[in-house]
């Protein structure tokens, strides 16, 4: 079993107005002997280019072959490997629209890029939030994600990708029947979720953001019972059953406080997970999304992980 930790902590929400160079990020968990990243394609870390103007404005952007192979050296000078990639495509419509060409036409450069980057595995999310089931109906919005999927899992196929979808608060269908409905209707055998633990209680247990009538479990371990066989990329941090919020006070997603900073019980869950994922590519990763001292936390969070690691999974 291997161990990354998404780049992302380091580059938006607290982070965004000093983000960490990447360079610095390999360097450090090189140092924390991490087996890889998992990497938010987006602005100022590698990505594949500015989707609506010149690459050159555009800081991290690779859009050249040559640019993606000299990084893959560096990585590899490192002994880092890519876990997963965090596709940008918050900026296209998938629910609220007819015609999704141009989330797949993102998604389709996205995939191109982890694949020169030998990344196995594209995360996506429903992009919009939940109260946009206000203005479509549930059933046309999953039917319009489902079918938007699979074209994405044919173009991954095509390089030999997987897709993981990560459900959370902050985006529409993060109900427990919800998640299994869109991801059996999607039915490809590339695609798979994308189980946060943090994310998994804020949906699971507290119902967070859920649209209407909650929709809940006692723990996550019947949540995660529920998700058997469907889970195929695992994220693991703690949580405090609240969500991080915006400037402006409003809840967006899970919050992802450090371990021990949280209520979950790891020597319970971790196992649990392992025996209901299909892990083809046997990464977990820390994700410390929105944390503010994140940078900080990196290192225990690593021992947590090595730990539970040699308890569960040896």
């Amino acid at each position: 079993m291997k161990i990354s930790i998404g780049s992302w902590a380091y580059t938006i929400g607290p982070w965004a107005a000093h983000p960490v160079p990447f360079d610095t990020v390999i360097g450090k968990l090189k140092e924390l002997r991490f087996d890889g990243v998992e990497l938010g394609a987006f602005p100022p870390h590698p990505n594949p280019g500015n989707p609506n103007g010149p690459d050159s404005e555009w800081p991290g952007a690779m859009p050249e072959r040559a640019q993606r192979a000299e990084l893959r050296a560096r990585m590899k000078e490192a002994g880092l490997k890519f876990s997963g990639i965090a596709a940008n495509l918050w900026g296209e419509k998938l629910i609220n629209t007819d015609d999704p060409s141009k989330y797949i036409q993102e998604f389709r450069r996205n995939a191109e890029f982890a694949a020169d980057l030998e990344i196995p595995v594209v995360r996506v999310d429903t992009v919009q939030p939940p109260t946009i089931l206000r203005e479509v109906d549930a059933e046309t919005a999953a039917g319009r994600v489902a079918r938007a999927w699979q074209a994405c899992c044919g173009i991954a196929a095509e390089f030999g990708l997987d897709v993981a979808w990560e459900f959370e608060p902050g985006f529409a269908f993060n109900k427990p029947s919800e998640i299994v409905r869109i991801h059996d209707a999607v039915d490809r055998p590339n695609f798979g979720l994308l189980y946060d633990t943090c994310h998994g209680q804020m949906t699971g247990v507290a119902g967070a953001r859920q649209e209407g009538e909650k929709e809940v479990f006692a723990s996550q371990l019947e949540f995660i019972e529920m998700l058997d066989g469907r889970i195929r990329h695992i994220h693991l941090i703690d949580s405090d059953n609240t969500c991080h919020r915006d400037a402006a006070g409003n809840e967006e997603t899970s919050a992802h406080p450090p371990f021990g900073m949280g209520v979950l019980d790891f020597d319970t869950l971790f196992p649990a997970l392992l025996k209901a994922a299909r892990l083809k590519h046997g990464w977990v990763t820390i994700d410390l999304c929105f944390w503010p001292d994140a940078w900080e936390a990196t290192a225990s969070c690593k021992k947590r992980v090595d730990e539970l690691v040699a308890r569960h999974a040896s």
